[in-house]
This record gives C-alpha cells, structure tokens and sequence, in this order.
C-alpha cells in the first residue's frame, strides 16, 4: 500500500509490491487459425505468480484455444511467450510441468476407453503407452468392455 498527502491509502500501482513477483505466463501476440477461420489473434497477457485469473467470454471467444496455446497443448501460427520459465513452444518441458483440466472433464464419446488413453498418452509422449494403456485397462477390469 502507498498513500499520498492526505490521502487515504490505495493500492500499489503497477511494478509496486505485486509486481515483484515473477510473471508465470508471459506471451505476446499469440495467434492461431483453423483453416481459414482466425479463433485467435495477437493475444497478448502477463500473468504474475500468486494470483488467481479467469478467462471470461462468450463461447467461441477463443478461450478454449489460447489456455491450450499457453499450455502447450497447440502451436501458435505467430507469437512468442514462456509459460513457468518455458518457451511455449518448447512443448516437452511444459506438459510435465503444468496440470490443465477443463471447465468439464469429459472423454471423448466417438473413442473407445483404450483410444481415449491412448490419445492422452500421446499427448504426454508417455513411453511404451500402447503396453501401458493395456495394462491399465487390465487393472481396471474393463479389458472386456471394448466400448
């Protein structure tokens, strides 16, 4: 807190007490498209460590979309940024790094449980996961239910 002359106190402006703390997700610009539909363009965020943030919007606002650029999870057409101290496009240091769930945990339905793990896997570059997804599907008592 600072205060000026007379003044009642007010928050610190920016680069103050708050801003002493490192940015965890610094990108600049970051664009993406599917085909000829831009869903992203030049977003721009700081976001600084020990704080909580929210990304609020209509949907197809492109939220969705960046949360999975910053994480790592898409490429970017354009733009540059880190996310925890990793370049986000350096995807292998991220992913093990950062947990991301979404708004509403869902497999998805057109897969099978074992495509489903397997798309996961895939995703975290797990070793030996078609082996892996076999046994846990063993484990799991549900070798018999192919759907």
């Amino acid at each position: 807190m600072s205060t000026d002359a007379g003044s009642k106190p007010h928050a610190a402006p920016p680069g103050g007490e708050a801003g002493d703390k490192p940015f965890i997700i610094d990108v600049d610009g970051l664009t993406k498209s599917f085909g000829d539909k831009k869903v992203v363009d030049g977003v721009s965020i700081q976001l600084r460590q020990g704080h909580v943030y929210g990304f609020l919007g209509p949907n197809g606002s492109g939220k969705t979309t960046t949360r999975r650029l910053i994480c790592g999870l898409l490429t970017p057409d354009a733009g540059r940024g880190t996310c925890l101290g990793f370049d986000i496009h350096d995807t292998a240091s991220i992913k093990p790094n950062l947990g991301y769930m979404t708004q509403h945990f869902s497999l998805y339905r057109d897969l099978t449980v074992r495509e489903n793990l397997e798309f996961v896997a895939g995703v975290y570059n797990i070793r030996n996961a078609k082996t892996r997804v076999t046994e846990t599907i063993e484990r799991m008592g549900l070798q018999n239910r192919p759907n």
